[in-house]
This record gives structure tokens, sequence and C-alpha cells, in this order.
């Protein structure tokens, strides 16, 4: 599955590849970027809500390339929400795509999840980017990647209330034919399943936060199959228990997004304690600097939800997260540091109150 627009150059197989900025595109002005996200999922995840969490942070995905008619459009799983870019002639899907995946996590899951559209040239007249570059995790499956700063400033702005679009009120249910989350959770074989975020401060140059990066990448490739959190054991799934050939099971794993980068670099890992104490250790003397800001989550389990085109079911894709409350938790200790960082700027009698 190639998820990117055509004039994008080659898809790169080694993921370091994907850090250099060199590599990326523009998107052109007029194209729209979408993003969800699922309000307060930290709290649904405590109620051991996580399959319906990342349900609906996927749906967008699913519903949209069954409506577009295609999935070769960029897109990223972020746990409990997606973002993705189309061009001009979607909007209408679009809109309508994003109302009625609000409105049946409403309605059937019982989540509110937050959806926004917004055009590429809004983003740039704030001084931010959208460019796209392109992973090959597989000889079938393409991830895109995001960078320019301009994914992170469509979220807060829809956070904030802006370029938000309502749910529908007489509700379409989304067509999400190909997505499940039918397999039971996969259980570290390391020690740990780790979900790291690492997102750089605005003033950090490209080249000097790949080169960090690559550094704390460095440290999980060490691992057994580059701590890949898909195990080489085929895992049942939990609908009706049939088992998938080790040849499918290897196809599985090979098409899962277990490192991604879209203004932040996401990890789902499968990793030794003193893996995570050393990467955390290199997060840790960044963030003093200034350069980086992180949040990591430790958990027992993976979980996956699988997206399989019925049009190009050889190009099945395979978003991974944390069972233990993943990316949502980790996201959550990351703005926890966001948040000490300004009360320290501004007036620190408020961090003792």
């Amino acid at each position: 599955m190639v998820n990117v627009p055509a004039h994008l150059p080659q898809a790169y197989s080694e993921f370091a590849r994907v850090l250099d900025p060199s590599i990326y595109e523009p998107l052109p002005d007029d194209w729209l970027i979408g993003i969800t996200d699922v309000v307060d999922s930290t709290c649904a995840i405590n109620e051991g809500r996580y399959k319906d969490v990342n349900y609906a942070g996927a749906s967008v995905i699913a519903a949209l390339g069954n409506a577009w008619g295609t999935f070769d459009f960029p897109f990223v799983f972020r746990g409990d929400g997606a973002a993705f870019a189309l061009p001009p002639q979607g909007l209408m899907i679009a809109t309508s795509v994003l109302r009625q995946v609000a409105a049946f996590a409403t309605t059937n899951l019982d989540l509110d999840l937050r959806v926004g559209l917004l055009p590429v040239c809004e983003i740039r007249a704030r001084g931010r980017d959208v460019r796209i570059a392109r992973y090959a995790v597989s000889a079938n499956a393409t991830y895109a990647m995001f960078a320019g700063g301009g994914l992170k400033w469509a979220e807060q702005q829809i956070k904030n209330g802006q370029y938000v679009i309502k749910p529908e009120k007489h509700m379409t249910r989304p067509d999400l034919t190909g997505l499940t989350c039918d397999w039971t959770p996969l259980p570290s074989q390391q020690g740990e399943i780790l979900s790291l975020l690492v997102e750089p401060r605005d003033h950090i140059s490209p080249e000097v936060f790949a080169g960090l990066a690559k550094r704390v990448l460095a440290v999980f490739d060490a691992g057994p199959r580059r701590s890949h959190p898909v195990s080489k054991d085929i895992i049942i799934p939990e609908s009706n228990g049939a088992h998938l050939s080790p040849k499918d099971w290897a196809e599985v794993a090979s098409n899962s997004d277990f490192r991604k980068y879209d203004d932040v670099l996401r990890l789902t890992l499968d990793c030794t304690r003193e893996q995570i104490d050393m990467a955390e250790a290199i997060l840790v003397a960044a963030k003093a600097k200034g350069d980086v800001n992180f949040g990591l989550h430790r958990q027992s389990h993976a979980l996956m939800t699988c997206l399989v085109p019925s049009g190009r079911p050889d190009s099945h894709l395979h978003f991974l997260d944390g069972m233990g409350g993943g990316y949502a938790k980790a996201a959550e200790m990351m703005e926890a540091g966001e948040h000490r960082r300004a009360l320290g700027a501004g007036d620190t009698t408020a961090m003792l109150a």
C-alpha cells in the first residue's frame, strides 16, 4: 500500500533515513489536513477501554479510504487519533467522513472524537509547514511520515476549538470495512512494551534532532529484531481462534507501524528495562538543554489494530499501541512537562500552589 501522493520521491526502507529532513517534500498549498483525537482518552483507557480508543483513533483512516476509493493518501495513526492529508477535491468526502466517524464514536463507542479540517495554506501562513516522506516497512506496505511542524500546530488549533467539524446529527454509519481490533494483546518478550514520544522544540534544527533521534534508535536497534513488538510467535485472534500460517504472520509483523515520525518521533517497542533507562538518560539530558520534550509509558503488552483494504488485501496495515495507555499516557507525560516548563517561565509561585 502506497499511502502518499504519486509525485513524491522514492520510499526508504531504512527508518533512520526518514529522519533526514532533506528527503521531505512539501504538500501543495491547497491540500487539506485532517486531525482526529479522542477527548479524555486516558480516562477511557483507565476504565480498560483501550481497544475502543484505538478503534476510534483508526476509524477515520478506514472510513476515508473506503469513501475515497483508495488508501493512496498520506495518513498516520496516533493511538487515540489520526492525521491525514487529501487533495482539495476531497473536501466534501473528508468533511462527511469526519462527521460520520465523530458520530459513530459517540453513538457506538461512547467516546467523544474531536475532528477538524483545514488547508495547508492556513498552516503555512502561521509559519509552519507540512512536508511528506515515505517509509517502506515491507514490499507491500508504505507509511507516510510528516515533518515541518504543521501537524503539531493544526492539532493544537483544533484542540482550541478552531477548524472543528461537528458530528452528524442524523448519523450515516461510516464504512469501516477492513478495520479490526480482534487480536489478543501482544505480550513483551524482552521485559516491557515501551510507548515513546519525542518532540523537537521549535528552535532545534531538524538535523540536530535527527542526530538525537538516531542515538535513541540505536539503543533499541541493538535489541532482538530491533525491539519489534510483534513477536515471531503467532497470536490467536480473539474472534474465532483461527491460526495464521507462519508466512502470513511474518507479513503481519513486517507491515506493522512500530516506528514513525509525524512532527513527533513515535515508537512502540519491546525492550529491556536497561534499554529504556539508557534511552531515557539521553532524552533527559536533551530535555535539560531545552532541545526536546518527551513522554514514555511502560506496560506489559502491545495492541494491534488492523486495516485490510477489501480491494488490496495483500496491502494490509497493522497499527500498534501499548495496552496500558500507550501513546495517550506518553502524551500525558509530555503535556505535563510542557505545563511545568510554562510555569517555570512565568509565575514560579504557581508551581508551589
